[in-house]
């Protein structure tokens, strides 16, 4: 009787196991590598920017890019010129409000890049 019982046991402990390793790989594909995702296009949209592109910040800021820098961007609001970073620019609220002008100023700027990087 004892055996018996000790085999069920391990039994369901295995099933136990495969069951977590299954809602890892669920979370991941649910949730973790979407994100990423989106990330990696925020960063994109982020370095594709260039001066005069009109953007909205996360803080719903509006304002257009006056400068370029490193580490941030200069922008030019009605009250004058304001020093962000770069994470503050937010690509949903620009497509948003902005729309097709956005886009068509970033894949303008995405394939000035491509040319360079073929003429290099």
């Amino acid at each position: 009787m004892l055996t018996i019982f000790l085999q069920a046991q391990q039994g369901s402990s295995s099933m136990m196991l495969i069951m977590m390793g299954v809602m890892f790989v669920g979370f991941y594909f649910l949730m973790i590598r979407p994100q990423m995702r989106k990330q990696k296009q925020e960063k994109n949209f982020q370095e594709t920017l260039k001066v005069g592109t009109r953007v909205v910040l996360t803080s719903g800021l509006h304002g257009r890019i006056a400068q370029v820098q490193d580490d941030g961007f200069v922008i030019e609001t009605l009250s004058g010129k304001l020093k962000f970073e770069k994470a503050a620019v937010s690509r949903e609220f620009t497509e948003t409000r902005f729309g097709d002008k956005a886009k068509a100023a970033a894949e303008k700027t995405a394939e000035k890049k491509e040319i360079e990087t073929e003429n290099k």
